[in-house]
C-alpha cells in the first residue's frame, strides 16, 4: 500500500486532509453541458464510483464529500469500495434543505437528516444555497441556523456549513455556532470566489475550526500543478482540500501533485501530450 496521506480532525473524527470531490462523478463540470453528460455517461454507476474510491483509499484518502445519500449509485459504489478494501469511507453529506420557518419544513428536514444517519453519514453540511437565505449581514449572524445544527448533533452526526460567502465562516465563529468545519471556495484565479483571494486566505487562517477548501483547480480551468501547489501551500496544516477526479488515473496524479506540494519537491508524474519540449 502507498504511503498514507496526511490527516486532520473534524470534531473528534479523524479524516484525510485530501477529500474526495464528487462533481467529476455526478456530472457537475462547471464547464459545458456536453462535459456534464460525458461525466454522467462514464461515472453514474456503482462500479465506476467504486474504482475511483478504491484508488483514493489506496493512499489513505478516506473521506468523500457530496450528495452521497440520495444517489443510489454513489452510496452503492462507496459501499462496494469499502467491501473490497476493508476500509471505511467517511461521508461528508451536502444537503439543500428547506429553511422555511414552519413546523412542516422542519419536520421534512429532520426526516432527511434521519435518512442520512441510516445511510452511514458522519458529517452533514447544509448547502450554501440554503444557508445563505438565512444570512443577516446587518446583524452579522445566520438566522435560525442553530435549529438545523442541533438536529444534526441530536442524531449523533457532526454539523458544519457549506459556504460560498466567506462571511459565513466569520459569522459562525463570532456567534459560537455549533459547527466543526466549513467549506470555502479557494483557488489562485478567484474562480467563483466572492471576494479577493487574499481576503479569503485571511478568513481561512483566522477560522477557529478546520476549513474544507473546494475548487482548487477552478473546476478544471487550472491544471493540478498550478491549483494544488497554490492551495496546499497557503492553508493551515489542519485544513483540507476537496479534489474531484473523473478516473482512477487522475486520482494517482492529483495525489502525487498534492504530496509534492506538501513535501516541497518536484512531482513524479508523466508529462501530458504537448508538454514536452
Amino acid at each position: 500500500m502507498s504511503e498514507m496521506f496526511p490527516r486532520t480532525k473534524i470534531g473528534n473524527l479523524s479524516v484525510s486532509r485530501m477529500i474526495m470531490g464528487t462533481n467529476n462523478i455526478v456530472g457537475g463540470s462547471h464547464r459545458t453541458k456536453a462535459r456534464d453528460t460525458h461525466i454522467q455517461e462514464i461515472n453514474n454507476n456503482k462500479e465506476a464510483v467504486a474504482e475511483i474510491v478504491q484508488t483514493y483509499l489506496s493512499y489513505g484518502v478516506d473521506t468523500i464529500i457530496g450528495g452521497i445519500s440520495g444517489k443510489d449509485y454513489m452510496l452503492d459504489g462507496v459501499r462496494l469500495a469499502e467491501e473490497r478494501t476493508g476500509q471505511k469511507v467517511h461521508i461528508v453529506q451536502l444537503t439543500n434543505i428547506d429553511v422555511t420557518d414552519s413546523d412542516e419544513a422542519r419536520k421534512e428536514v429532520r426526516n432527511t437528516f434521519k435518512q442520512f444517519k441510516e445511510d452511514g453519514v458522519e458529517i452533514v453540511l447544509p448547502l450554501h444555497v440554503a444557508v445563505e437565505k438565512l444570512v443577516n449581514k446587518g446583524q452579522e449572524k445566520i438566522e435560525r441556523i442553530e435549529d438545523y445544527l442541533y438536529m444534526i448533533r441530536e442524531l449523533d452526526m457532526i454539523p458544519g456549513l457549506s459556504a460560498h460567502m466567506p462571511e459565513i465562516i466569520t459569522y459562525a465563529d463570532q456567534n459560537g455556532y455549533d459547527v466543526e468545519t466549513y467549506i470555502q471556495i479557494y483557488n489562485p484565479i478567484g474562480f467563483m470566489m466572492q471576494v479577493e483571494i487574499e481576503t479569503v486566505n485571511t478568513v481561512i487562517w483566522n477560522a477557529k475550526k478546520p476549513v474544507l477548501t473546494i475548487k482548487p483547480m477552478a473546476a478544471g480551468h487550472l491544471n493540478p500543478f498550478v491549483g494544488l501547489n497554490f492551495v496546499w501551500n497557503t492553508i493551515r496544516e489542519k485544513d483540507m482540500v476537496a479534489v474531484g477526479c473523473m478516473t482512477p488515473e487522475e486520482v494517482h496524479e492529483t495525489v502525487e501533485f498534492s504530496r509534492a506540494a506538501l513535501e516541497r519537491r518536484h512531482p513524479e508524474v508523466e508529462g501530458r501530450l504537448h508538454q514536452k519540449l
